[in-house]
């Protein structure tokens, strides 16, 4: 099995050589955070251990006592707390232990679920630590794993070995699946990733009783990727009211199932009136080719925004474009609330698509891509042709994302 070091592996190196911020480490279930993590930590504490939970549970005093913390290093300690939000006080304890002994410990965080959607609103952390979103492996970071820059955001293009591409597609991204490369192994993976997050997260994170109908719109959502999801209708289908299945959507959202795409507007009050697009976070399990294709772009996409904006290289944005007329663009990319790229998915159309000629006149919008899943690696950067849109190869754009 072939082994990659991960871009993430730059990331928290970097922070953790410059920062004092501690770093929140967020993403789905099996995507390798605490992997990645312990290969930066001296300390490992998971609240799912019961002798870890007791340690704690007595305090930042016992941790720094225990683990000889208060010994003089010519850099600090390094702790790894994971699963830690599923402790009811978690904010509380992490305030405390970075204020007293910010000096001596660096730590690291790690969630599957609800902690970036804490942080949000975790005004008692405020100033107090950095968040970085985790992502599957993606066409880039099976090519190189080193950090963008601040004067290049955009890499040169690279070639991908054409197994490691197909592995992604076949397999998905998440490490396992994806580096095994064995497609019993990946069924039996798939179907106990999905058990346990419907019967382990879901029931031990949520208050929500209906399980069975939450398990349905698990199911309807995922014949739904690439759609605007009207949420009338799943309520109906479901026999829930619409702020039921909103509220459910959001939750699997925050547990990383899958994300939302709004219709890009200036007015972000406009864009939130709109019906969202939904994308799974895994595009392996998608039968039909054209969906697959658009979720497939999709997580690359949000990846890439991600990681931009978490390394603080600007304000990046992910939405799609809609109109009236019924015209359409998969996906737009703003800078700095500015349209940079637009990307229209195909899995082996030739024909630029009009709405991407339409939106990038009227949008001013630098560059429009149509992305073919199934067109050869050209050697070119696709942005050095600006103001018309160009067919690429996924192969391509992708290698000079994330």
């Amino acid at each position: 099995m072939k082994l990659h070091k991960r871009i993430y592996d730059s990331m928290l190196a970097e922070h953790l050589g410059n920062e004092r911020q501690m770093a929140f480490i967020s993403g789905p279930r099996q995507v390798g955070k605490t992997t990645t993590c312990r290969n930066q930590s001296d300390l490992y504490l998971n609240w799912d251990n019961v002798d870890d939970r007791e340690t704690i549970l007595a305090g930042p005093a016992r941790i720094i006592s225990e683990f000889n913390l208060e010994y003089l290093r010519s850099r600090p300690h390094i702790a790894l707390f994971d699963e830690l939000h599923k402790f009811s006080r978690w904010k509380s304890f992490l305030k405390g232990l970075f204020d007293t002994h910010s000096e001596k410990v660096r730590i690291l965080v790690t969630g599957s679920s609800r902690l970036d959607t804490y942080s949000r609103g975790g005004d008692s952390l405020m100033g107090r630590y950095f968040l970085y979103r985790m992502h599957p492996f993606s066409v880039a970071e099976t090519i190189r794993a080193d950090l963008p820059g601040p004067s290049q955001i955009l890499r040169s293009p690279s070639p991908v070995a054409i197994e490691e591409f197909n592995a992604l597609w076949e397999f998905g991204g998440y490490p396992e699946p994806f580096l095994k490369r064995d497609k019993r192994f990946f069924l039996r993976w798939q179907k106990l990733r999905g058990r346990q997050f419907l019967r382990e997260d879901v029931r031990d994170l949520t208050q929500i009783q209906n399980i069975d109908q939450l398990e349905l719109l698990v199911t309807l959502l995922g014949a739904r990727s690439g759609e605007q999801l009207i949420f009338s209708n799943l309520a109906k289908t479901l026999r829930v009211s619409v702020d039921t299945v909103r509220r459910w959507i959001n939750i699997l959202c925050s547990m990383h199932l899958g994300f939302l795409l709004r219709p890009w507007f200036k007015n972000v009050s406009r864009s939130l009136r709109k019906e969202p697009k939904w994308y799974l976070r895994d595009w392996a399990g998608i039968e039909d080719s054209g969906q697959k294709s658009e979720t497939f772009i999709a997580c690359h996409l949000l990846k890439a925004v991600d990681g931009w904006n978490d390394l603080g290289l600007g304000e990046f944005g992910l939405g799609y474009l809609r109109d009236t007329s019924s015209r359409e663009v998969d996906f737009l990319v703003s800078r700095d609330g500015k349209p940079w790229f637009l990307v229209e998915a195909k899995h082996k159309e030739p024909f630029i698509s009009k709405s991407l000629h339409y939106f990038q006149r009227q949008l001013n919008v630098p560059y429009a891509f149509q992305v073919v899943l199934n067109e050869d690696y050209i050697d070119k950067d696709c942005f050095q042709i600006p103001g018309k849109p160009l067919v690429v190869p996924a192969k391509t754009l992708l290698s000079q994302l994330i």
